[in-house]
Parts: structure tokens; sequence; C-alpha cells
């Protein structure tokens, strides 16, 4: 459908919006045409803006009887396309829905609305003491409804879990305008079936996210950083045991790097490498306690068991955030190779060097350059970038293929932590059964019958 088939539906949300909530100029529409993924950018009929909750729900009850569709927006950080509209789509950005409304530090959480940067959050739980467990590098332009939406993981699942694991309340409004509202800070709920698990991870298929009830966690006294170098997947394996029964729940990053990435990544920095080239794996470790001795003195033991081969302990807080620079040097990967390939994947810890070596066999020849990995490995999330000839789609096809069927093969999940959205949707029956499928395919009929909320994401109706 075109503009011409919506018209009254569109002149409603226009009166209804005004001019600050409502645009359809070529220039807005092009600029919420697209996410940081691959998809190819579409400008949307129009650009709703909403500045609350009631008015989510007006829009929604417009949408639902002219059977407009909707695309759910946050910071438009996401790489799956699952922010991507088509053209006959208007799009709903939950930019102004904007701020932190209230924080509780005896009940140890923070209210706040889905529009409101993640770092904004961070900010404010810092400032009474407290922190929020959640941090990915787009930090300061992701926003909480789509970190919800997507159940983002980022760099301290291995200590806090997901974005899951933090929610305690929700507010969301169904595709026909009905408002569903559980704000209560409870840890402990058993009151029926856990509404808001159906809306964490939908990314924006099941309902509009308004506001959310964040748990808070302590304060970490202090971070301490550590670089290592060993010589294989193995020693990898053997360091992280080793951290476990050393740190227990003080172990809250456990990342690593493979030297075709670390040799990137080390060109992406301004300062000087704080390790050498040459190694089989680079791992990067944050503890937290109120000293760093214990880390060093790990350090030195697991030196001394020729368990790791080099390593540099960060001395300050530039030097811990010059390793982490190393590691979310990933965002710059486009300025490296152009035209790329980006893989989310999820996989057994204790395989993923057996599926680095695996997928380095499959892909040999496709590529014009060394697939880089890195991820999460403690909790089984790898980053895989394969670099592809720009606008060569049979040969990013038979990439895409090669890798999933390797994925499918090896047990694991063809999205750890970004969500499937429109470019992982066709590979979904890699990780998830038919009749797996088709429940997911149910509840969407349940809660959004007309399929108007985020068609064609996640599953084909």
């Amino acid at each position: 459908m075109n503009a011409d088939e919506f018209s009254e539906g569109l002149a409603e949300l226009s009166r209804l919006l005004g001019s600050a909530g409502f645009t359809d100029s070529v220039e807005d529409r092009g600029r919420y045409g697209g996410d940081a993924s691959t998809a190819l950018a579409c400008p949307p009929l129009a650009v709703l803006r909403p500045a609350d909750t009631q008015q989510v729900m007006d829009v929604m009850k417009v949408c639902h009887r002219h059977q407009i569709s909707i695309v759910p927006q946050g910071g438009r950080t996401g790489i799956s396309g699952g922010a991507v509209p088509r053209p006959s789509d208007v799009v709903l950005s939950l930019e102004r829905m904007n701020g932190v409304i209230s924080i509780d530090q005896d009940d140890a959480c923070l209210t706040v609305w889905a529009g409101t940067p993640l770092e904004t959050v961070q900010n404010a739980a810092r400032s009474v003491g407290l922190s929020y467990a959640v941090d990915i590098g787009s930090r300061g332009s992701a926003t909480i409804g789509g970190t919800v939406a997507t159940n983002a993981g980022g760099i301290r699942v291995l200590r806090y879990g997901t974005t899951r694991n933090q929610v305690l309340g929700f507010e969301a409004v169904l595709s026909d305008g009905t408002l569903l509202s559980n704000l209560r800070p409870l840890l402990k709920d058993n009151a029926g079936f856990d509404l808001k698990q159906l809306f964490i991870g939908s990314e924006g298929c099941l309902g509009i996210l308004t506001r959310v009830v964040l748990r808070l966690s302590p304060e970490p006294y202090r971070r301490h950083t550590a670089m290592l170098a060993v010589p294989d997947y193995a020693a990898a394996l053997a360091c992280l045991a080793s951290a476990r029964r050393q740190f227990d729940v003080d172990l809250v990053a456990f990342e690593a790097m493979w030297p075709a990435y670390w040799s990137f990544a080390a060109k992406r920095i301004e300062k000087p490498s704080p390790l050498g080239e040459g190694y089989g794996v680079y791992l990067l470790i944050e503890t937290t306690s109120e000293s760093q001795i214990p880390l060093e003195e790990w350090c030195v033991r697991c030196h001394e068991e020729g368990i790791t081969t080099d390593g540099v302990l960060a001395q300050s807080l530039a030097d811990a955030r010059s390793m982490w620079d190393l590691r979310e040097a990933i965002g710059e990967v486009g300025r490296e190779y152009g035209s790329f390939l980006s893989f989310d994947v999820g996989i057994a810890t204790s395989r993923l060097g057996e599926f680095v070596e695996t997928c380095d066999a499959c892909l040999g020849g496709l590529i014009p350059a060394k697939t880089l990995y890195l991820g999460h490995i403690a909790d089984g999330n790898l980053h895989v970038i394969v670099p592809v000839e720009t606008n060569d789609e049979a040969a990013a096809t038979e990439i895409e293929t090669r890798v999933y069927e390797l994925i499918s093969k090896m047990q694991g999940t063809v999205s750890a932590e970004h969500g499937i959205g429109l470019l992982k949707r066709p590979w979904l029956h890699k990780t998830r059964s038919l009749a797996e499928i088709e429940i997911m395919r149910r509840i969407k009929s349940v809660l959004d019958p007309a399929n108007i909320l985020n068609p064609g994401k996640v599953i084909q109706p």
C-alpha cells in the first residue's frame, strides 16, 4: 500500500501527535529508514514520536483501526535489521520518551522510559552508589527499550546475566492499544505467568515497551583489568577454569580475541598495543575487589604454570580503557573492510576453538581477507566478521549458508545477543525446531492478530 491508501489514518495520526510528534518530510523519513545493519534502508510512510504512554496507546488504536503497520525504533544500533521499515510502514520512535523516572535505593531499582539511552541509566545508577549491569559498546546511543526488546547481553553477562535478568517490571502497549502495566519492583513474583518475559527479546513484534523497572546492583569496589596472551584455545579454557575457581562472582568479564582481530584492533587504537603479535588467543579479564593484588597474584601463577605466555595488568583507569578500546574496535571494522558480514553466534564455550578452526576451513577460498573472531567466551558468544566483496550477493549467501550450517551442526544459535530481525529470519530454523517456530507464530497471532507490529521480523506469519 502507499500513502494515499493510508491518508485518512496518517491525517488522524498527524492531528493526534502534532508537529512535535509527527513528520512525513523526505529528510526525516530518510533519517529513520534504517539501522546499523546491512539491511537496505527504506524511508517509511511517516515517523511518529509520541511523548508518553497515553500517546502510544492512542497511536496504536489509530493504526489498528486503519491497518497501518508499525516498526518500533530506539537508538537504531541493531545489526539484524530489526528496525528497518518497509515503504508501507510507519516508524514509531521512542526518543521523546526519554529519562529516568525514579531511583529507589532501598529496593535497588530504577524506573525509566524506554527511549532513554543505556549510558544515561548507567550514570544515574552510579550517582547513588549503584550500578546497572548491562554494558555494550553502543551504550551512548542504544536505548533501554531496544536493549530489552533484543535481550542485550554485552560484556558482563558472565557475572550478571543478560537484560532478561535485570528487568523487574514493565509496561507495554499491544497492537490494539491495550495497556499491559506491571511496574512492581519485585524480585519474586509467582502470581501466574510472567508476561514480561514474552516481551523481553521479542524485537517489537508483540508490543511497544514504554516503561521498564530495572534491577540495580551494588557499585563494585573497583574494577581490575588484565590482558593475557595464551598459545591456543585449550590454554584459554584452562585460564577460564582457573579464573572461575579463583574469583567466583568477582569475575566480571572474560573476553577473547583471535590473532587476525588483534592485528586489526592494534592498528586502530591510538596508544601502543599492550602485547605483541604472534600469540594464539588474547584474553581480556575484568575482576572486582578492594585490591588488585588477587588478580596480580593469579596472573603470576598462571604464567608460572605455563597456562599464559605473556600478560599485562592495567595500572590505571586509562590503561584499562586502552585495553577495552582494543575489544571495542569492532565498531571500526567498516573502515578497514568496507563490505563485510557480521555474525553473532552462540556455541558451547568448550567448542568455540573447534568452531573457529572449522569455520576458517569452511570459508577458505571464498573471502578476500582473514575472518575476525572475538567474543564473550565465558558465555559462549562469539562475534564473527567475514569480509566480502562489495555487492557479491552470491558469495554472501554462500558464506551465510556455510556458517549457519556449521552452527546447526555444533548445536549452537544463530543469534546470541543481537536478535533475529530481518536478516537472520531465513536462518532461524537452524536454531529453533519447527514446533518452536510454530508456537512463536501462535503467540504472535494472539497478541498481534492483524500483524501490524514490526511485520516480517523474527518470524514469517
